[in-house]
């Protein structure tokens, strides 16, 4: 019996130490989930705590003016100094037409004026003229009334009925020729009047006429990059057709914030913009203004919700965002480009 005792005493004794480590492991998979779940609890809470101070969205996307070229009048394509995709200043020639017929519409306006500025220095001879022929009128009247006066203070015995009967009748004649002369004053004015306008409608002419000869050159409206260029030498073109886009330099975020949220953001809040085109950088940016109306108001078919099947949806408010970073010159950023606001709503 006590043979058997101690083997007994052996094998608890063998058994144990083996047995402990195994205890040990299988508590290690347990104390590694519980780590884990508290070092996510605590990220989570960091991130949340950091994440209320920011109003984000990938609901946005880079804006900028883009300019549509197009001809004003109708002719020839003689040439397009300019290239896609390429830089160009604000005034650079972009496209030359055919002037050919606008020149000679020049050359006419010029002739019309030329006539009508001839026309008015008639008319102002005329005037002259006439005013001219009122003096003498006035004299010959007055020669006639000093005679007529003269006959009638002599005693009636000493002239006869018709020197008396004549010197009136000159004096009326005189009369009527002042009158007369006065009348051609009054027309030769009206006559002046006339051409100095039809001298200004030439002037109109000229000008109308230079202008359309000035559209013959097509100018660049602002700086920035050429775009969707299809015109080329030869082409025949029509007022209003595309000849192609210019790219402003000037660029902003337009982010469609959630409604929800609106009531967060603020103008002159500072934005942190990351654009998937140049990932890795945040480009410094302000809250410019927000667009009063959805983005469904101004739809092509707005929804209406007085049918009877309403079902409420969280609309969508585009914010502006200009950029305030100078680093943005250095990269190749274009409209359309995704990007992605952080707007600080919450003061560090």
């Amino acid at each position: 019996m006590d043979g058997v005792s101690e083997q007994a005493a052996a094998a608890r004794e063998t058994v144990t130490p083996a047995d402990a480590p195994q205890r040990g492991r299988s508590r290690r998979p347990f104390l590694i989930l519980v780590l884990v779940l508290l070092v996510l609890v605590g990220a989570g809470g960091i991130y949340w705590l950091h994440a209320r101070n920011f109003a984000t969205t990938n609901d946005a996307q880079v804006d900028g003016p883009i300019h549509r070229i197009a001809a004003r009048i109708a002719g020839q394509v003689e040439a397009v100094p300019v290239h896609q995709n390429e830089h160009v200043e604000k005034g650079q020639v972009l496209v030359v037409l055919d002037s050919g017929t606008e020149r000679v519409a020049v050359d006419r306006a010029l002739a019309t004026r030329a006539q009508a500025e001839a026309d008015v220095g008639i008319r102002r001879a005329d005037v002259a003229q006439a005013a001219a022929n009122v003096e003498v009128a006035q004299a010959n009247l007055l020669k006639a009334r000093q005679d007529a006066a003269r006959y009638r203070r002599v005693d009636p015995q000493a002239i006869t009925r018709t020197n008396l009967d004549a010197a009136n009748a000159a004096l009326q004649a005189a009369q009527a020729k002042v009158d007369a002369a006065q009348q051609q004053v009054t027309g030769a004015k009206a006559g002046l009047v006339a051409a100095q306008a039809a001298l200004r409608a030439a002037d109109v002419g000229v000008e109308n006429a230079r202008l359309q000869m000035g559209y013959t050159i097509i100018r660049a409206p602002a700086a920035g990059f050429i775009a969707e260029r299809t015109v080329r030498t030869g082409n025949v073109v029509s007022p209003g057709n595309g000849l192609m886009a210019l790219v402003g330099d000037r660029y902003w975020v337009t982010a469609n914030y959630k409604e929800t949220e609106l009531g967060r953001i603020r103008p002159g809040q500072h934005v942190r913009v990351y654009l998937d085109a140049v990932p890795g950088i945040g480009f410094h940016a302000v809250v410019t203004s927000i667009q009063r109306g959805t983005g469904s108001v101004f739809s092509l078919l707005p929804a209406e919700n007085a049918t009877g099947n309403y079902v409420k949806i969280v609309q969508r408010v585009p914010v502006r965002i200009r950029f305030d970073d100078r680093r943005l010159a250095h990269y190749a950023i274009a409209p359309g480009m995704s990007a992605e606001p952080y707007i600080r709503v919450r003061a560090k």
